[in-house]
């Protein structure tokens, strides 16, 4: 019997808990929302799950390497759990990607998708708990007031999650509270669940429990206009895309009970094309197209407005592939990444770029495409780190890096 194939945007992690070695399976699509664990040995049987093994093959290998019989009734119970929880390349799982994809495409409304998870589903305890973040040891304090004038031409933010590094937003959304009267938020996120078209706009409105922020439709209409028709046909990897919901959530945190502002979202997915072959993403026509079709319409649009990029830095460790712990390199890490955000302090895209090209992106910087896409856009002069910080996870040995920047 042909054994089915894992799904090939499952992330396989090793962790330790209490002392046992697990394997944590997780969804990085979120049909199946939670996390599966399951015995690391199995992975001597899920190793096999290419849609070209059979069970014969398991049980040969298992045979030559431990020198007991693997009966297939015990392949069989992996093969049910795996795909009950929809990890597996499976009829079951593609009836059902279908019908999530199909009622995201159905509804007006991008709804949050990790509201009671990253931070609270009801409203009063959201804000409680935005309130608290801005007031935290190492955050920037509250907003002293808003801005009257449109000073602040855009902002890096991250996108890790909120119970992680949630007052290291505090520092660019302070700025940008202070500092920037603009109308409408150009949101670039990372996208981390998909790829396909290099950019992807949505004209869904963004919910969070704090109500409903809507997309500014006359942008987005001057955008595809400039841009010569739609960026992109297919925005469905918006769907549980975090990168730009946590920046919906800081936005409506700020302006919802004072004037009204509106977003254009845009994912970015992969420019590791570019960095593997060493040229310039402005020399790829879709990336050249698109930046000036956006610096166009920022231009010609009649309203003000500023940019939001979500973005996290560097991945290092187990969790994302490598052989050793990023704990014995952080102090490096933070040197590596401090020199490489001087190019983007000064707004030099290229050298930014360059940066990530020279060590072939060894450290994962996953902002890559919406930081380089905001440098090449924005009309600033000049650009500050406002706050630097590093997350590191013993469990699986790894760490993340990120910060908070303003641009003038």
């Amino acid at each position: 019997m042909q054994l089915p194939k894992l799904r090939t945007d499952i992330q396989v992690i090793p962790v330790n808990a209490q002392g046992e070695r697990l394997l944590c399976f997780r969804d990085l699509q979120g049909f199946n929302s939670g996390l599966v664990f399951m015995s690391f040995e199995a992975l001597d049987i899920i190793r096999f799950f290419d849609g070209i093994h059979s069970v014969v093959d398991i049980q040969a290998e298992w045979m030559r390497q431990k020198g007991q019989f693997l009966f297939s009734d015990d392949i069989q119970r992996v093969i049910e759990q795996l795909d009950e929880h929809l990890l597996l390349d499976s009829p079951r799982f593609r009836v059902r990607k279908q019908e999530i994809e199909q009622n995201f495409r159905d509804s007006p409304v991008r709804k949050a998708a990790h509201a009671g998870e990253s931070y609270p589903a009801d409203p009063v305890l959201l804000r409680q708990r935005l309130d608290e973040l801005f007031s935290a040891e190492g955050s920037a304090g509250k907003p002293e007031s808003l801005a009257s004038r449109n000073r602040l031409k855009g902002i890096i933010t991250p996108h890790i999650d909120l119970r992680v590094g949630g007052t290291c937003y505090t520092w660019a959304y302070k700025e940008l509270a202070e500092l920037s009267a603009a109308e409408t938020f150009i949101v670039l996120g990372t996208s981390h669940h998909g790829l396909g078209d290099l950019f992807v706009p949505t004209r869904k409105n963004y919910e969070t429990p704090l109500g409903v922020m809507k997309t500014d439709q006359a942008f987005v209409d001057l955008l595809e206009k400039n841009y010569g028709g739609p960026v992109s046909t297919e925005d469905t990897m918006h769907r549980i895309e975090h990168s730009i919901e946590f920046q919906v959530v800081f936005l409506h945190y700020l302006f919802q009970r004072r004037r009204p502002v509106q977003i254009v979202s845009i994912l970015a997915t992969s420019f590791h094309d570019m960095v593997f072959k060493k040229y310039s993403p402005l020399e790829d026509p879709r990336v050249g197209r698109f930046i000036e079709a956006l610096k166009q319409t920022v231009r010609q649009y009649d309203k003000p407005t500023c940019f939001i990029v979500g973005a996290d830095l560097a991945h290092m460790g187990r969790k994302f592939g490598d052989p050793f712990a990023a704990q014995g390199i952080l102090s490096q890490l933070e040197r590596e990444d401090l020199d490489m955000l001087r190019a983007v302090e000064s707004l030099d895209a290229e050298g930014f770029f360059r940066s990530i090209c020279q060590d072939d992106d060894r450290r994962k910087i996953c902002g890559f495409p919406p930081i380089y896409t905001f440098l090449a856009s924005v009309e600033a002069s000049s650009g500050r780190v406002l706050k630097y910080e590093q997350w590191s996870e013993q469990a699986t040995q790894s760490a993340v890096t990120y910060a908070s920047m303003a641009f003038y």
